[in-house]
């Protein structure tokens, strides 16, 4: 798979992924602002602003003319917020790619932020968060990011305080915008059967309005912790919802490939450990999954499982027992090869369309401003040894880093129990 990198001289990037005889073109537009470029006066806008901008443009002032513009030719179109970025998409057959190239930018470039269209959307997002916290399996994870990382942007949630939600003025949206949607943070990546110099033309065009000028930074994330740390929230379920996980590595962390193999291993599929250990041999869940968050200056590790609240106990004493297990003793080269193999598997299955794909690459150039085909991080984790695995797991896997968050039918004296059990 060729993949070519432009930059403009304005700063804007190009990155275009070539796929002959693709079926569907996608075009995307990520830039470099997401939870955690917010002050907590702010927390949520970015998101909230993702929504605002299918609500109207100066081309198109309303959202019903984006949408039928984006339906006139049978394209896909959304848009998603996390982190360190946010994203806005559509995905057509690859005859329509100019065109998209047009909608996705006025999209970025030109909403109006209509007042009226603020105020009903309040409700929609205040909605979206009442959805994630019905669902203790979803909400867990904010409980997980407080717990890491407190009263700083990568501690809070994506989708915002309900106050700042519905506090939200046009202003607050301009202002924003200012700040980080500028040519040197955006990045647009084209991927399907398309000509790369048609697909720099394209851009070129259609983004030569966009702003320039300095940045705004985000704040360094504060990774120190001394000991372990837990949070239960009481909540009337059947289950009991947990994330345990540990602090970990950035994205650019040369150990990272070995991570990945150790915690395909450790929890990532029906073979894993922790899938045989907790459903197959103790019928104590019927999920449970590992795997890590990596971002440009933290990363974690963590283990997400739905149990029996009776036996929640029992069940992390036997996750940190295969925890122990991992450090202690080397894997048998059948796991290390499945590993490998599910890993790879899954990355050509995630790759199968143009909008995976394009993603893939914008995700990449967004946190670590540098490319890797789909060949090389095989290489890299196909390279991994047996020795690699241990190592990473006794770097990972200590006391003082250890966190858990549970939400489920459990006493405040449940908790206190649990907390004082937990211990490598």
């Amino acid at each position: 798979m060729r993949v070519y990198k432009k930059q403009f001289k304005n700063g804007l990037r190009l990155i275009t992924v070539p796929i002959r005889n693709s079926l569907t073109s996608t075009v995307l537009v990520m830039v470099e602002a997401g939870s955690k470029y917010e002050k907590k006066s702010e927390n949520g806008i970015s998101h909230f602003l993702e929504h605002m901008c299918f609500k109207g443009t100066s081309k198109r002032p309303k959202a019903l003319d984006i949408s039928r513009e984006f339906d006139s030719i049978g394209a896909e179109h959304n848009a998603f917020t996390w982190l360190e970025f946010t994203g806005y998409h559509a995905k057509a057959r690859s005859r329509h790619t100019k065109k998209l190239v047009e909608l996705v930018s006025d999209l970025y470039l030109n909403p109006l932020f209509p007042e009226q269209e603020i105020e009903k959307e309040k409700g929609v997002i205040i909605q979206e968060i009442n959805m994630y916290e019905d669902h203790p399996s979803r909400n867990v994870w904010k409980l997980f990011y407080k717990l890491l990382y407190g009263n700083q942007p990568a501690g809070r949630t994506v989708l915002g305080d309900r106050k700042v939600v519905l506090g939200a003025k046009k202003k607050d949206f301009l202002d924003y915008r200012r700040k980080h949607y500028l040519a040197s943070s955006t990045i647009v990546v084209v991927a399907g059967d398309v000509n790369r110099k048609e697909a720099e033309k394209w851009v070129k065009e259609s983004f030569s309005s966009i702003a320039t000028g300095q940045k705004s930074k985000k704040l360094n994330v504060d990774d120190r912790q001394k000991s372990p740390q837990v949070v239960t929230r009481r909540k009337k379920t059947d289950q009991a919802h947990l994330v345990l996980g540990f602090r970990a590595y950035s994205v650019k962390n040369k150990k990272l490939p070995a991570a990945q193999v150790m915690s395909a291993i450790l929890g990532g599929g029906k073979s894993s450990r922790l899938f045989q250990r907790l459903r197959e041999d103790m019928g104590a869940c019927y999920y449970v999954r590992s795997w890590g968050g990596e971002y440009t200056d933290h990363g974690y590790l963590a283990i997400h499982a739905g149990v029996d609240s009776k036996r929640l106990q029992e069940v992390i004493q036997a996750i940190l027992d295969e925890i122990r297990r991992i450090k202690t003793f080397p894997v048998t080269p059948t796991e290390l090869s499945t590993a490998k193999e599910s890993i790879v598997g899954s990355l050509v299955m995630d790759l199968e369309s143009s909008n995976d794909i394009a993603e893939f690459f914008g995700a990449q150039e967004i946190l670590k401003r540098e490319i890797e085909t789909p060949n090389e991080v095989e290489r890299k984790i196909r390279a991994v040894t047996d020795r690699q695995v241990v190592g990473v797991a006794r770097d990972i896997f200590r006391n003082n880093t250890l966190n858990l968050a549970v939400i489920g039918n459990i006493s405040e004296r449940a908790g206190k129990k649990l907390k004082a059990s937990l211990k490598l």
